[in-house]
């Protein structure tokens, strides 16, 4: 395992306030990006004989949970996040889309999780490199597993950004890795990116789940491309209001940042703007309890 900050650790680590109405409108398009882009709710799934109860950790306004539950009308499906302002509004969206097999409540993933011993059959969690401290990933883990089935699965994604041909765009990006490695909630030793896609096959594997697969995407937001305008959009945003947090944890000032900021917007209207953002899927299955004459034998 790599060597951490020594920065203090902080009660709220999320890096963008869960609160804030514009990262709730953010958070609904980088939902639907974030699906698309992967090439669906569950590409690597085929099969869904064994799913009945799904659990989406960190859902924010709960695009990703709205979407199973009207894709898989026979799926129930919970989303949990710390935000009341982002619950309210998925449950609300529930309510008027018709969809009584979505349910929200409000619940710190960082925290042992409020369902009992083997209630979920899937669990899924998206983009939490944003809050987790590298020490309450084990933690949340074993609590995944704990409200799992036996066998069921664990699904995580996450990513690496800053691959384009704009300085500016990659300075921030840059900017971004080495705040969260001065924050204390990155894996990176070196703070030159997130450095969470490594570790995801390893978390499970010393969490002991069994059976660990992975998926790889790619996707293209150049300009010109499909996915580029929701992408700048999407960026756009994310990056004004990550600048509190640039400002705080990774030794740059107002005047920077904002200088920054307005380079990308012009590099990103560029007809030569070229990008890619990779993202990783990993799952594995809690494990099977052992038969009472194995477990008697051993």
């Amino acid at each position: 395992m790599p060597a951490f900050s020594n920065s203090p650790r902080r009660e709220n680590t999320y890096i963008i306030d869960p609160e804030n109405e514009t990262e709730m409108a953010r958070l609904m398009l980088h939902d639907r990006l974030l699906t698309k882009g992967m090439g669906g709710l569950f590409p690597e799934r085929s099969d869904f004989s064994t799913i009945h109860k799904v659990l989406d950790i960190a859902c924010g306004p709960g695009g990703w949970v709205l979407d199973v539950a009207r894709t898989y009308p026979k799926i129930q499906v919970a989303g949990i996040d710390i935000s009341q302002r982002m619950i309210d509004y998925a449950q609300a969206q529930a309510w008027v889309r018709g969809l009584p097999n979505a349910s929200f409540r409000v619940m710190d993933a960082t925290k042992p999780l409020d369902f009992p011993d083997d209630s979920f059959d899937l669990v899924n969690a998206r983009f939490l490199f944003g809050f987790m401290l590298p020490a309450s990933w084990p933690r949340l883990l074993q609590e995944c597993q704990r409200i799992l089935r036996p066998g069921r699965i664990v699904r995580l994604t996450e990513a690496e950004w800053g691959f384009t041909n704009a300085p500016a765009f990659e300075k921030l990006c840059s900017l971004s890795s080495k705040a969260l490695q001065q924050a204390g909630q990155s894996f990176s030793p070196t703070g030159q990116h997130t450095g969470i896609t490594p570790m995801l096959k390893r978390l499970l594997r010393d969490a002991r789940y069994q059976h660990i697969q992975h998926m790889a995407h790619m996707i293209e937001f150049s300009a010109g491309t499909e996915a580029y305008d929701g992408f700048y959009q999407n960026l756009m945003t994310g990056f004004k209001l990550l600048q509190p947090f640039l400002i705080k944890w990774g030794g740059t000032t107002q005047q920077e940042v904002e200088d920054l900021y307005q380079q990308t917007r012009v590099e990103m209207q560029s007809d030569d703007f070229c990008a890619i953002w990779f993202l990783l899927t990993v799952w594995g299955q809690r494990p099977e309890p052992f038969p009472q004459n194995e477990a008697a034998a051993s």
